[in-house]
């Protein structure tokens, strides 16, 4: 899940019925099941639970027992066939006469945790029998396990299926309708779009889908498939859908591949600096680069430009005219907003009258294009005369507790009291119509968009110093060039900067700058650099 999801103002970690809860996507599943292996509940812990939840289901439909009864599973080499394989474990130890039809190779099993589960059933040669299929005619042969059986278990697809079936699954499923038995999905009916519940070729017609920790979003809109839903939980701890980890990171990078150029990474434009500060967009500007961006421009009075160019070859800079941000520099700023994806405003800016009158026409102009913003620094005290503006943004506001204040007339809650941190967080969100990462103390930050809320407990004592603010600011610049979503954008780059400040901190202690966290980006995202969370 990509977030603590509030009905009212009052939050409280124990917190209602998770179950009854607002509905998930496929994306928010693949977050939550990464998250929990990040706090240590195991994915193979989370599919042994699902695959008992379907056992202990299907023994209820028949009245409390299995004993005897025959129980066909066609389990596909993803982790829902891995649930499956999990729950003819525990029905054969119930007393059910179990068939198991894999469709596809048992070397083809596509994970680690399902390949387990799979060999686990390859040493039960009295209590399961299993069969091979990877052609749709092999099928035949095995109808009359459909034709006869008492309960049918599909754990073909999960939620990570969408578009048109390849066989043998199509077959498969065709084969599964046609049986009289009582059909029972997992997780979701195979064929059915977990998110839209559409279904553009053919699904599973099931009696009855047991789905686990929340309900997916797709099995609402496709009852007729579905048949009864029950929603299991399977050991999910809350503060997966609290805490950020793992999973935020992965929803938002994009992987490196080679058909792609640097314009596909993103155009982060920074636009800072002053005849006073020179420092903060070049930390902005090379932390998004780190984190990956494509292109970076810094945007930045000619008074200070070519020192920020000797900061790194790296760094390609735009002169605005005069001392500080003004409103001479409009027209320049307006060409480059139409090159950017994203942008991040306010390292360095200063708070002169000139550029207090530039920042509201800057704004006015991003809000006209709807271009993704970060807005940080001096730029969150120039804001306050701009609040109305970020009902038309798509806005980022990354405030420490003295601008927060400033911002809100709130002070920051202290981390010492987490239920009022998220309270207020998610509170003065809402208030500002924009998504608020709340810089707390040592690396941790509270994420709110008003409807969901996070927290980040990344980071350390040593990243106490001028200039992380900004580092953050530019890896949340080109995760939100990225994505659609300031949420997601923010709770990935709260984890990442934190993670980098920590990966700096066990080589140089509290002696650590912002280059050194910089210059550690690298680490915390290797994990995340292909699909599979390989190194290029």
């Amino acid at each position: 899940m990509a977030g603590y999801e509030l009905e009212s103002p009052k939050f409280n970690l124990k917190g209602p019925n998770w179950r009854n809860r607002e509905p998930m996507t496929s994306e928010e599943v693949a977050i939550l099941d990464e998250n929990a292996e990040y706090l240590g509940v195991s994915t193979l812990c989370l599919m042994e639970n699902a695959g008992m939840e379907v056992a202990n289901f299907v023994s209820q439909k028949l009245g409390g027992s299995v004993e005897g009864k025959k129980i066909t599973i066609l389990a596909g080499t993803g982790n829902n066939g891995g649930d499956g394989f999990v729950a003819a474990r525990h029905l054969a130890s119930k007393g059910g006469s179990v068939n198991v039809i894999v469709l596809g190779s048992p070397q083809d099993v596509r994970t680690q945790q399902a390949s387990l589960n799979y060999k686990a059933l390859e040493k039960m040669v009295f209590s399961v029998k299993r069969y091979i299929v990877k052609e749709s005619s092999e099928l035949n042969a095995l109808a009359k396990l459909t034709r006869e059986a008492d309960v049918i278990v599909d754990a073909i697809f999960g939620t990570g299926i969408k578009g048109k079936l390849r066989e043998p699954a199509a077959a498969a499923i065709a084969l599964i309708n046609s049986s009289k038995a009582l059909k029972i999905a997992v997780d979701i009916p195979s064929g059915v779009n977990p998110d839209t519940g559409e279904v553009s070729d053919t699904a599973v017609l099931a009696n009855a889908t047991v789905t686990f920790h929340r309900v997916k979003r797709g099995l609402l809109e496709c009852q007729e498939y579905t048949g009864e839903i029950a929603v299991r939980g399977i050991g999910i701890p809350i503060e997966a859908e609290i805490v950020t980890g793992p999973g935020d990171v992965r929803s938002v990078v994009k992987p490196r591949v080679k058909e792609f150029h640097k314009g596909d990474y993103g155009k982060v434009l920074i636009i800072g600096g002053s005849n006073q500060y020179s420092g903060a967009p070049c930390f902005s500007a090379m932390a998004a680069l780190k984190a990956g961006a494509g292109l970076t421009i810094v945007a930045a009075p000619s008074s200070v430009s070519d020192v920020i160019r000797c900061f790194s070859p790296a760094l390609i800079v735009r002169d605005l005219k005069g001392k500080v941000l003004s409103l001479e520099s409009i027209s320049i700023i307006e060409e480059l907003l139409d090159w950017a994806t994203s942008v991040v405003i306010g390292p360095g800016l200063g708070l002169s009258e000139d550029t207090e009158k530039a920042f509201s026409e800057v704004l006015k102009r991003i809000a006209k294009r709807k271009t993704p913003t970060v807005i940080d620094a001096d730029g969150l005290k120039l804001l306050v005369q701009n609040k109305s503006l970020l009902k038309e943004m798509n806005a980022i506001l990354t405030p420490h507790a003295r601008e927060f204040r400033i911002l809100t007339g709130v002070d920051t809650p202290s981390i010492d009291n987490l239920d009022d941190v998220l309270r207020t967080t998610l509170r003065e969100a809402k208030k500002l119509n924009a998504t608020l990462l709340l810089k707390i103390a040592n690396g941790a930050a509270a994420i709110s968009d008003g409807k969901k809320v996070k927290i980040n407990f990344t980071g350390n004592a040593g990243m106490a110093k001028g200039g992380v603010g900004d580092v953050l600011s530019g890896i949340t610049g080109t995760f939100l060039s990225w994505t659609q979503s300031p949420f997601r954008a923010s709770a990935a780059a709260a984890f990442v900067c934190g993670k980098a400040g920590d990966v700096a901190y066990s080589k140089v202690g509290n002696s650590l700058t912002p280059t050194d966290i910089i210059d550690n980006i690298y680490e915390a995202m290797k994990p995340f650099y292909t699909a599979k969370g390989e190194d290029l």
